[in-house]
């Protein structure tokens, strides 16, 4: 069964209080400077290559998203001079 597309103007007050629930455990955890936005940034930064995800997905890779995952996005981004 094909899900529907979503989209992020919708959706985007929910995305947001998932990101920043997100930061709140990084900060949790002594990461004190991630914010929701960096959070999203690091999770959207492959579906650049991968097209929009399903929505469940997208929950998951939010909700799954582990601090070395996010170190490494964080390091390569610095590498490329994106940050």
């Amino acid at each position: 069964m094909e899900s529907e597309p979503w989209k992020y103007e919708e959706l985007s007050d929910v995305i947001e209080a998932m990101c920043t629930s997100k930061a709140e455990e990084f900060r949790l955890l002594g990461y004190e400077y991630v914010t929701g936005k960096d959070i999203w940034e690091c999770v959207s930064s492959k579906y650049d290559k991968e097209g929009q995800p399903p929505l469940y997905k997208l929950v998951n890779d939010i909700y799954s998203l582990k601090v070395t995952t996010y170190m490494n996005y964080l390091m390569l981004a610095a590498y490329r001079g994106i940050t």
